[in-house]
């Protein structure tokens, strides 16, 4: 086992392709299969699942892949120290449901670095990706919520994929439109207003279960329904048809605007528990590197705890 093989399995894991990998390694496919197969023989368990759509990482793979970076890392580390490395780019990644705060703290963290020496990513994804970018390490953090509802399921998920959830903020829920909205100048709104305006929620996927909605009482019968894949389409869809979401009322005017409001909702007592409990998410027994308690550090002064 070498260092050189540890780095190809990394490249792969990072690429989700031997073929992409191999391009970016400027190496042949069939000399870096072979390479991966002499790993995984030495290894003595399958580091990577392949299918015809590329590769993933086996639950084995995970751990191997975890170990792997932290050797690599460290070897790289000595050489630096001993004045024999080229300069190298160092990494930091979050993976995030569609939150606004969670990008304003990830701008104030790069502010605060030279990016010729670092290279970030930031990922509003689904939440089922949040999860998987931070179990295969694609992403240090992830940041998402729970509730009553979905609880248990995401817990569930989790604890499969070798992660741990760390607390940050209970929110109420809020009714999140266009300040043109009908309804924008209310003190409180509840579902009975609600019932003609469409609501708008974030696509999930195809396999999607309602446990992964990123929005609080997804389990309502909705009368109207839109599905969009991003925030700025989501804020059109307000301008354009009154939509309105719900959410944690923690919202960024400087990267969404002054165009829209957040008013408080009215729960019904018949309906479920409308407070979302927001925190970050990590891989067990993983120190946090220094960038990642840093990032945390900029979300807690953004939410004032």
């Amino acid at each position: 086992m070498t260092i050189q093989q540890l780095k190809y399995a990394i490249a792969i894991a990072e690429a989700g392709s031997i073929n992409k990998a191999a391009e970016i390694l400027y190496i042949s496919q069939p000399s870096l299969t072979s390479a991966i197969r002499s790993l995984e023989n030495e290894s003595g368990f399958p580091i990577f699942n392949r299918s015809g759509r590329g590769v993933s990482l086996t639950a084995e793979g995970v751990d191997f892949l975890l170990y792997a970076r932290q050797v690599v890392n460290q070897y790289e580390e000595l050489l630096q120290h001993i004045g024999k490395s080229a300069e190298k780019k160092k990494t930091f990644g979050v993976s995030t449901q569609h939150y606004s705060f969670a990008v304003k703290a990830f701008v104030e963290l790069v502010k605060e670095f030279d990016t010729s020496e670092y290279e970030f990513a930031i990922r509003e994804t689904k939440t089922k990706e949040v999860i998987s970018d931070v179990s295969e390490l694609r992403s240090e953090i992830g940041i998402l919520y729970m509730s009553d509802f979905n609880r248990s399921a995401i817990t569930r998920l989790l604890k499969g994929a070798g992660l741990e959830f760390h607390h940050l903020i209970d929110c109420n829920a809020y009714v999140y439109m266009w300040s043109g909205h009908p309804l924008a100048k209310k003190k409180s709104i509840g579902f009975d207003e609600l019932k003609d305006y469409p609501c708008l929620s974030f696509e999930q996927g195809d396999t999607a279960s309602f446990y992964y909605a990123e929005e609080i009482l997804s389990t309502e019968e909705y009368t109207r329904m839109i599905k969009a894949n991003d925030r700025a389409t989501m804020l059109n869809l307000m301008v354009g048809l009154n939509g309105y979401t719900l959410c944690s009322g923690i919202i960024c005017e400087e990267l969404n605007g002054d165009d829209y409001v957040a008013v408080p909702f009215k729960a019904d007592t018949a309906e479920g528990s409308s407070v979302m409990e927001i925190g970050y998410i990590t891989r067990k027994n993983m120190l946090i590197s220094n960038i990642g308690k840093l990032y945390i550090e900029h979300i807690r002064e953004y939410l004032n705890i």
